[in-house]
Parts: structure tokens; C-alpha cells; sequence
């Protein structure tokens, strides 16, 4: 009976979904629609839609499970992200929403350093798209597996299938509804998930009847942020933890939420909502690792299922001790909303840098909106199908593919960001360099196993989001200041946005 309420929750949660993308469907008449909601967001939407679309499986799986599995000092993750989306609201937002519109109204991350730097050339356009296509393949990839985990997990199915169901909803609501679709989805999503991350820990803290002590019995340093793994914690170590706020900079599914934005007043109600909410979820994901460690009776560590931490809690203190089931199907839908507004979103962003920055910016093929409406849609597809063939192996870690995507996107974009809109010196050639140098760096240092048959990430234990974001702006530094400075007009504009006489 318990697994038929969970059904139930899931088939009404996912119908919602594919209905709001259908009703999202008669508004898009534009590529600027489609991409970016013809820049109608309300402050709320933007705020928890930024933060879903940011906060994917890995909040509710990735996290928890590290965090279960190695004790607490792996929380230095939570602190960098939460230190991260603090600057990105108060230092990035408004000036890229402001920059975006005066850089000629640009829908895309690429088209906005092309426009900003005035790239006639179009290289800068094609080297942050062939970025941001090859990481968010992996990162949508990590969606996807998070989705199929949490099917197999609470009915038993085949990962494949699971996996299957789950990409084919996404997929739906993404197609037919577009920008708008997937922000209305991630402001309802952001709100079950922040709902399920503070009701469960909480319950099942009440039934632990508030000792979690024994938490640390198997390591009596579990319970110490200064001990990681039953090992006391290195500096390189803390760093590289905290180090993943630098990805912040250079999110695109994050940023566009920015340039979305209706005016700077919704702007400036997103921010104190945005902050307000990635502080709560940061602090009870974390906390959801602990406690799990002293309620659950098996250890997941052990069967290779710690990030399945947060779905076994919700089976059992809903199925098992309070007994409502109708509740667990809910918070477990939490989970999927997790998945879905960091999927959907990844796949939008991509496939705008296929037919806003390749198809029609590089290779300037001029089409009507309706027809590059069709073409996104059709690149949607094809995105979402080679993700489903890098997700397919069931034994993926969710935290390993969004660490690599996550550090591969952060500094190729992060310090070509941040110069673009604080350093008036930045020019197209150390842009340019920038993306270059950090994405380079992370393949190099992810996935070239080049010392003894290990990689440079697994032999130092640097994340190599530390080394690619400032190899990447050094990069930038150097060969803006050894190349011809931006005209005039580059200059005006960009006195512009700081003085706020744009947006």
C-alpha cells in the first residue's frame, strides 16, 4: 500500500510538470521567448529558479552522501558554495542583467562576451560555446543518473528504465515550454525541495529523540569538521572544498536567470530570497548526512549507496515510523525536483549555444524565430540522448560528474566574467585566453591520467577548480595587458553599465 501512495505522489508531481510545460508553449513566439522568457522574471521565480537550477541532485545525493560518508569535514563544500552565491548575488547579478541589455539585448552567455567585446571575428562565440557544450554534457549526464538512482531506489526498477523515465519527462517539459516552462518548474521544484530538506532531518532528529552521538560510533572523528575521512583534514584539502564558490562566476544556466530578470527592483528582491534559500538548503543537506549516519540501520557506505542517504531516510521515517506515506511520496518527489530543475535547465543552456551561438551566430545563418524555436527544440533532443548514453552506467558518482562539469564551467567563464564587468582592460584576446586556459587546465587536470596512470587532480588533491580559475585569469591578465587596448566605444559602453546609465 505504501509503495502506492509513493506512485501516486510521483504521477501527479510529474503531470503537473508536463502541464505547466504546455501551457508555457503559447509563449513562445521568439528565440529570446524561448531562452529567456522575453525577460518577464519576477524576482521570486528568478531567485528560486537560479537556486534549483544550481542546486541539482548533488544538494539531496551528492552532498549528503559525502558528508555521510566521510563525516563532517566534508562541509567546507557547503561553506565555499554558500560564500559563492552570496558574491555572485551581490557582485554579478545586477551588472550582468544591466551589461546583457546593453551589449545588444544579448539571450545567451556567448552572445554576451561577443557583444561585449564586440567580436567580429567570432572566436570568442565559439570557444565559450564548444565549452559549455562539452561540460554541460557531463553535467546533464549527472542529472540524469541522479534521476535514474532514485527510481531504481524506491521501486525497485531497472536503472536503464529508470533513467529512461525520467529523461523522457524533462525532455517533455523542456520542449513544449521552453525558458518559461523550466523557471515556472524550477520556482515550484525549489519550493518542495526546500520543504523536504527542512521536514525530514527534523523528523527523523524527533524520533532519534534529538542524540545523534552515535553518528561517530564507528569513527569518533565523524562528527568533527577538522577530521575528513577519520583523517585530520589538510589546508589543500579545505581549499579545495572551498574553491567550488568560484564556479559561482561562470554558471550559465545560473547567469542567464540574471539577464531574465524583469527590472533591478525584482532583481534586488531575487537577491535576499536567492541568499535566504541556498543558506537553508546548504545547512540541512549537511545535516541530512549526519543525521542519516545515526538513524539508518545499514550502512550505506559500505553496499555503495551513501548517496542514497536522504531517499532511505524519507522511506523510513514516513513508511516505517510516522507511517504516512502520502508524505514520503511528496518528499521523495523532492528529490526529483532536484534532478529535473538542474536537467531541464542544462539542456536549454546548450542548446542556445547551439543555435543562438553556432548555427546562427558564427555561421550567421539567418532564420525566422519560429523556425530557430524549432531548430532549439530539435537540439534539445539530440543533447539530452548523448547525456543519456554518458549516464548510463548505474555505478557513476553524482558528486564526481557535477565536480568535473562543475570546476570545467567555473573557470572557463568564472575570471572572463568578473574581468568582462569589473576591469575596462579586458579585451577579446584575453577573453578569449581565459576560456581557453580553464578549460584545458580542468580536462588536463580531470581526466589526462599522465603520472603513472593517474591524473594530476588524483596525485596532488587539488580541485581543479582552484588551479584552472586562476591559471585562467592570469591568462587573461597577461594577454589583454600584451595585446591592443578596447576602443572607445568598447570603453563607453562599459562606463555605461558601471555608472548604471544601462538596464
Amino acid at each position: 500500500m505504501s509503495t502506492g501512495w509513493i506512485v501516486l505522489s510521483f504521477t501527479i508531481y510529474l503531470a503537473v510538470m508536463v502541464l505547466v510545460g504546455v501551457y508555457s508553449l503559447k509563449q513562445n513566439n521568439s528565440s529570446e521567448d524561448y531562452f529567456l522568457g522575453g525577460r518577464r522574471l519576477n524576482g521570486f521565480v528568478a531567485a528560486l529558479s537560479a537556486q534549483a537550477s544550481d542546486m541539482s541532485g548533488w544538494l539531496l545525493m551528492g552532498l549528503p552522501g559525502s558528508i555521510y560518508a566521510l563525516g563532517t569535514g566534508q562541509i567546507w563544500i557547503a561553506v565555499g558554495l554558500f560564500i559563492g552565491t552570496v558574491l555572485n548575488w551581490l557582485f554579478i547579478a545586477t551588472r550582468l542583467r544591466r551589461y546583457t541589455i546593453r551589449a545588444g539585448n544579448a539571450v545567451t552567455l556567448p552572445q554576451y562576451l561577443g557583444n561585449r567585446f564586440h567580436d567580429e571575428k567570432r572566436g570568442l562565440l565559439l570557444v565559450s560555446s564548444l565549452a559549455i557544450m562539452i561540460f554541460f554534457l557531463v553535467y546533464t549526464a549527472s542529472a540524469l543518473s541522479a534521476g535514474g538512482q532514485l527510481f531504481t531506489t524506491v521501486f525497485g526498477i531497472d536503472y536503464r528504465l529508470s533513467l529512461t523515465i525520467g529523461a523522457i519527462v524533462i525532455l517533455t517539459y523542456t520542449l513544449l515550454g521552453g525558458f518559461t516552462a523550466v523557471c515556472d518548474t524550477d520556482f515550484i521544484q525549489g519550493t518542495v525541495m526546500l520543504v523536504a530538506l527542512l521536514a525530514v532531518p527534523i523528523a527523523a532528529f524527533a524520533l532519534l529523540g534529538g542524540d545523534v552521538s552515535s553518528a561517530a560510533t564507528a569513527d569518533p572523528a565523524f562528527l568533527s569538521p577538522l577530521y575528513d575521512g577519520g583523517e585530520k583534514i589538510t589546508l589543500v584539502s579545505v581549499l579545495s572544498q572551498l574553491a567550488w564558490g568560484l564556479g559561482y562566476c561562470g554558471m550559465p544556466h545560473i547567469l542567464v536567470r540574471f539577464m531574465a530578470v524583469r527590472d533591478d527592483k525584482e532583481l534586488n528582491k531575487a537577491k535576499s530570497v536567492g541568499i535566504i534559500w541556498v543558506a537553508l538548503s546548504l545547512f540541512f543537506a549537511c545535516v541530512i548526512g549526519i543525521i542519516g549516519r545515526a538513524y539508518l540501520a545499514n550502512d550505506l557506505t559500505a553496499s555503495g549507496e551513501s548517496e542514497r542517504v536522504f531517499m532511505y531516510m524519507i522511506i523510513d521515517v514516513f513508511t516505517r515510523d510516522i507511517k504516512a506515506p502520502i508524505i514520503a511520496g511528496i518528499f521523495l518527489c523532492g528529490i526529483l525536483a532536484a534532478i529535473m530543475s538542474t536537467a531541464d535547465s542544462q539542456l536549454l543552456v546548450t542548446a542556445s549555444s547551439v543555435t543562438e551561438d553556432l548555427y546562427q551566430g558564427f555561421l550567421r545563418k539567418k532564420q525566422s524565430d519560429a523556425k530557430m524555436v524549432w531548430y532549439s527544440r530539435a537540439v534539445v533532443v539530440v543533447i539530452a540522448i548523448v547525456a543519456y548514453f554518458i549516464a548510463l552506467n548505474p555505478d557513476n558518482s553524482i558528486m564526481g560528474l557535477v565536480s568535473d562539469a562543475w570546476a570545467g564551467l567555473g573557470a572557463a567563464f568564472g575570471p572572463t566574467v568578473l574581468l568582462s564587468l569589473y576591469w575596462r582592460r579586458t579585451n577579446t584576446q584575453g577573453a578569449i585566453a581565459g576560456i581557453a586556459v580553464g578549460a584545458l587546465t580542468v580536462i588536463f587536470w580531470d581526466y589526462l591520467p599522465l603520472f603513472g596512470g593517474q591524473t594530476a587532480g588524483s596525485v596532488t588533491g587539488v580541485y581543479s577548480l582552484l588551479i584552472g580559475f586562476f591559471l585562467s585569469l592570469l591568462a587573461i591578465i597577461i594577454v589583454s595587458l600584451c595585446t591592443k587596448a578596447p576602443d572607445e566605444e568598447i570603453l563607453r559602453e562599459f562606463e555605461d553599465v558601471r555608472s548604471g546609465r544601462a538596464g
